[in-house]
């Protein structure tokens, strides 16, 4: 078990007026209208720390807590390698299978909180994420000063990032270039239980994605995918688009949309299972202003 957690909310324009069951109800759809009722009853979800009725008519400005008692969160591989460090950053190799951050039932069982624990006196906080299911390298701030030079060349779009992805064999209707480019936006579309999940769609936000073919085998295509924006689920979501869903993809099928599911039988996108991995970074030292590049060995089957 873990030592349980407190989320904190603040009432705004649209959540002004409604219920305090109505406004859990709407905004975390994970869990059912009876399950938020016996919550706010119990007195685990509090109105600027007191206890209300669930038909407490919410003002702007509010402060709710909700707090959550321990859990047993699920099992995943909590260990990682560090491959370079200094007292300004880590470059480590996430396992597949980790979150980066806390979300979905996980909170201690996450790289941030395992990084927490390794490094007791710092604040390392992640530059970038990966998917739970993604493997491969990460780059991690030591310090604010680090942080705020790290997280400004990932805006600046300074920070060149490359992954082996693999996806199904060639199909003889839609051959693949040895080198292509995916370009469709990604953004939210309505997906139930959880509100929304990101796809591809018209409406969203510009995406570009480099992709070279690695090698050509007889029940799959290696890939190398170098991305220049940072859109949620990219990779998964581009080489869904054109067709092609990374193999053992559970939520991203062909077209770059979700998997039709129902609240029984929902895939969601922290689900593992695809074959994708974080092959190299490269960045400028924030310190030392001197290029650093550094690279993951990949699973068995995403090698050359």
């Amino acid at each position: 078990m873990n030592q349980g957690w407190t989320y904190h909310d603040q009432v705004d324009r649209s959540g002004a007026g409604l219920t305090l069951l109505d406004f859990y109800v709407q905004r975390y759809r994970h869990s059912s209208r009876a399950e938020w009722q016996e919550r706010i009853e119990i007195g685990q979800v509090r109105v600027a720390g007191q206890h209300r009725s669930p038909q407490t008519v919410l003002e702007p400005g509010q402060r709710l807590t909700y707090h959550r008692p321990p859990w047993q969160e699920p099992d995943v591989p909590l260990s990682f390698d560090v491959l370079y460090q200094d007292a300004d950053l880590l470059i480590i190799n996430k396992p597949s299978g980790l979150p980066v951050l806390p979300g979905g039932g996980f909170l201690e069982h996450t790289l941030l909180y395992q990084l927490q624990k390794r490094f007791p006196q710092e604040t390392p906080r992640p530059i970038h994420r990966l998917g739970r299911g993604t493997s491969g390298v990460m780059l991690v701030a030591r310090s604010q000063q680090a942080r705020a030079h790290l997280s400004q060349q990932m805006r600046d779009r300074q920070i060149h990032k490359v992954y082996r992805a693999l996806i199904g064999p060639e199909q003889v209707a839609a051959p693949l270039s040895d080198q292509f480019e995916i370009t469709d936006a990604i953004g939210k579309v309505a997906y139930p239980g959880l509100g929304y999940v990101y796809a591809a769609t018209p409406s969203g936000r510009t995406a570009h994605s480099l992709c070279q073919v690695l090698q050509r085998r007889t029940d799959s295509t290696l890939l190398s995918v170098t991305i220049l924006t940072g859109r949620p689920h990219q990779i998964r979501i581009h080489l869904a688009a054109v067709g092609y869903p990374l193999i053992g993809d559970p939520l991203y099928v062909a077209g770059g949309q979700p998997r039709s599911s129902t609240v029984d039988s929902l895939s969601v996108p922290g689900d593992c299972g695809y074959c994708l991995h974080a092959y190299s970074l490269q960045f400028v030292h924030p310190r030392t202003g001197l290029k650093l590049q550094q690279v993951s060995p990949p699973p068995m089957k995403l090698k050359r």
